[in-house]
This record gives structure tokens, sequence and C-alpha cells, in this order.
């Protein structure tokens, strides 16, 4: 009998992640829920340290319609992004403290440039977050200035 308890205990602990995952558990999954004006929900990746910020979609060759990475600060302000090895064209929106769109780059091309000339891009007011969609994306979903975004930083 003393056999079973631990061999029962394993198989609960070993399948806890897995039905976690299943269950769309934010913290396991590494991914904030963003829920558009229109119900319309992004998944994105949270960038909120010095070096995933730096990274940020660096390098991928695909973002799904449904993805996104939020880029999050510790203040507001009139935060620059560019292109630099992103090999995908996006579309950046910079978003205030009360989740509103403040600022939006639609259809940013890649910049193949290979010194840090790529064109720069940022808001004329601050903004605490910065959401990265594949290009096309906000306008499809019908985004604006003024949106406002319901989401969660842990």
């Amino acid at each position: 009998m003393q056999r079973r308890q631990p061999l029962a205990l394993f198989f609960i602990l070993l399948s806890f992640p897995f039905c976690a995952l299943a269950g769309n558990n934010q913290v396991l999954s590494g991914l904030i829920p963003i829920t558009l004006p229109g119900g319309a929900i992004i998944q994105a990746e949270l960038a909120n340290t010095p070096q995933k910020r730096a990274e940020g979609l660096m390098y991928r060759e695909h973002l799904a319609d449904d993805r996104g990475m939020l880029f999050t600060f510790s203040q507001a302000e009139a935060w620059v992004f560019w292109m630099k090895n992103t090999k995908i064209p996006l579309d950046l929106i910079w978003i205030n403290e009360k989740k509103q769109i403040i600022h939006m780059e639609q259809r940013v091309p890649i910049c193949t440039r290979t010194d840090d000339s790529c064109p720069q891009y940022r808001p004329n007011e601050g903004a605490l977050y910065v959401l990265e969609l594949a290009a096309g994306r906000a306008e499809s979903l019908k985004l604006q200035r003024g949106s406002k975004l319901q989401f969660q930083v842990p």
C-alpha cells in the first residue's frame, strides 16, 4: 500500500503542468490575454525585463494573427522602437496607463540595414505599454487612437 501513494502522487504532480497549460494558465504559458474593443483576444508574450525588451520580436520568422508582444515599462515615456533585426513587418501600438491607445505605427517594414541607422518610431506622449502585432492586424481589428484594451500584467 505504501508504494501506491507515492506512485499516485507522482502521477498527480506529473500531470499538473499539462492540466494547467491546457487550462490557459497565464503564469505557466507565459502569455497575457489582451481583450480588444471588438471582443477579440490577443495572447501576448510579456517583455518586462531589459533583456526581453531589447530582443523583442527580433529574428522571428512569423507571428500568428492571435499573438503579439506586450512591452511593459515602469514609467510612462515616449518609448522609441525600431525594426533592426526584425524579420516580419509589424504594427506598433503605444498604450497609456489607462490602457488606451495613444499612438500607432501600422505596417512598419523590416529594416535590413546592418548598422544602427534603422528608422525610429515614437509617440508624441508618454506610454506605459507598447503592443506589437503582425502588420495589418491593427486595421483588421479596427484599433484606433482612444481604443481601450483590457489586460492585467502580473
